[in-house]
């Protein structure tokens, strides 16, 4: 047999194996977009067109206006949400069914909505910034505490939010930008010349840093005088990448489930259930131009000119990791005023042997490095023979913390932090623990069904997941003494 025969063969074989491939792939492909199109229906929430809302072409240039547009949103909302959602026992948690458990409006104020809390003298501003799916609600209680100390408070609803989960169907990351930066102007014109902090959490976390970071190239935007950041989403998987192309194939299609990731009741007077697939998009674009500006301010040699920065990760993080949040902000940053504080896991907690990954992985190194520029606070457990939980905090180029700071005790049953936990009081009548205050409507923080699985629309592992913090009083009497305010 000739070569020529043996080379027609390889091509010939190539290209059944590369057609067995594409096929598969088609299949796989077809499986994959039948599965997610036999979810549940659509409702009113995931369909709903918030056309009044703000966005970084909104020629909107004053935060009174921002609000007189807010009110033109939740005018729409009712409208187009609530008129249209049934009313009765069988919606009794349905946070869009008037009068239910869930409904916003049983609560003297709906946090759902941009809050501010004044003083006529006030001592420093403050702009509270939530995170993805979320509400200003999350960081209410530490706003409330900021504002007793004499501190005017701006809680920004950012677009998207607070309303129904379609509101993040179409919202880019560079619309709640813009609208960060003009709330950042109103708190520096009614706080003058008093110290400006930035505040916030999850996706808060990444929009306070990008924030800081345009603050050094844009010199007509008031500086912050720190930022505070709990549980930042400064890293997000890669995948996130690919999500926005399920969106363009159900639009390609016309198949409308295709642009959600997740389809949940909403329950949650003040956090969506459902999950655009955009919100990942937005989030994975918004963490990458972060990197970007970054890397570019750091070759200018700027980026000391950033404010202090304290920072509150748990170790183990279902949405962000620890790891991203040092590789990506932290081991970037010259020497300064800057602090990481991680929350370990109960080391008490009897769950070692069941642990998918130790968090001593991510930490452990940290503790190692000679050349760290910033301080690394450690909340562990005092001994492994005790669940009194204290804070070690090591300083740069040291491997050997200072003294202890002794905290509360892990509560029964817990093993770790979580997320969403961070920003929650064990007090909050929402999201609490059992020692929870009165809520008006809907209790989540202490739920525990038990039952067959399957057999919730909701998981199980979703209602267990911790959602209240029981090192919230460390965390807030941190950030009072971060901010100069712990004194008043």
């Amino acid at each position: 047999m000739t070569s020529r025969y043996w080379t027609r063969l390889g091509l010939s074989l190539a290209r059944v194996v590369a057609a067995g491939l594409v096929g598969s792939l088609v299949t796989a492909l077809g499986v994959y977009i039948y599965l997610l199109d036999k979810r549940p229906d659509l409702s009113v929430w995931h369909v709903a067109d918030l056309d009044e809302e703000f966005t970084a072409d909104s020629g909107i240039n004053d935060f009174r206006h921002y609000l007189a547009l807010e009110e033109r949103l939740f005018t729409q909302l009712d409208r187009l949400v609530y008129d249209q959602v049934p009313v009765g026992p069988e919606q009794a948690i349905n946070r869009y069914s008037r009068g239910s458990l869930s409904d916003p409006g049983r609560w003297p104020l709906n946090w759902n909505r941009s809050f501010e809390l004044g003083h006529e003298q006030p001592v420093a501003g403050v702009l509270l910034l939530h995170g993805l799916s979320d509400s200003p609600y999350s960081l209410r209680a530490l706003g409330e505490t900021l504002h007793e100390t004499g501190a005017t408070v701006l809680g920004l609803r950012i677009p998207g939010h607070g309303t129904a989960p379609s509101g993040l169907v179409e919202t880019r990351w560079q619309d709640m930008a813009a609208a960060v930066r003009l709330a950042a102007r109103h708190v520096r014109k009614v706080a003058g010349d008093r110290p400006l902090y930035v505040v916030g959490y999850s996706n808060g976390g990444a929009l306070a840093v990008q924030y800081a970071l345009e603050t050094l190239e844009d010199t007509s935007l008031p500086k912050a005088s720190g930022l505070v950041l709990l549980s930042p989403e400064i890293g997000v998987s890669s995948v996130a990448a690919l999500a926005v192309w399920q969106g363009r194939l159900g639009h390609l299609l016309g198949l409308e489930k295709l642009a959600w990731n997740v389809l949940l009741p909403e329950y949650d007077p003040f956090k969506y259930g459902s999950f655009a697939v955009n919100a990942g998009d937005l989030a994975y674009r918004l963490t990458a131009h972060i990197q970007q500006q970054l890397g570019a301010l750091q070759k200018q040699d700027r980026l000391a000119d950033l404010p202090p920065i304290l920072a509150f990760q748990s170790s183990v993080d279902a949405t962000v990791t620890a790891s991203a949040l040092v590789a990506n902000l932290f081991d970037r940053l010259p020497p300064a005023d800057h602090e990481l504080v991680l929350f370990d896991i109960n080391r008490r907690a009897e769950v070692g042997s069941l642990l998918a990954e130790d968090p001593r992985t991510v930490f452990g190194p940290l503790l190692a490095k000679d050349k760290r520029s910033f301080d690394l606070t450690l909340v562990t457990n005092e001994s492994p023979e005790s669940n009194r939980a204290v804070a070690l905090t090591t300083a740069p180029g040291e491997r050997v913390p200072g003294a202890a700071t002794y905290l509360d005790d892990w509560p029964p049953g817990v093993y770790s932090l979580s997320h969403v936990a961070l920003p929650f009081s064990p007090l909050d009548p929402v999201y609490g623990g059992p020692l929870a205050a009165d809520s008006p409507g809907i209790e989540l923080g202490n739920l525990a069904p038990r039952g067959e699985r399957g057999v919730l629309k909701v998981s199980g592992t979703d209602m267990l997941r911790l959602r209240w913090n029981p090192f919230y009083d460390y965390v807030e009497s941190r950030v009072l003494d971060f901010t100069g305010l712990g004194a008043r």
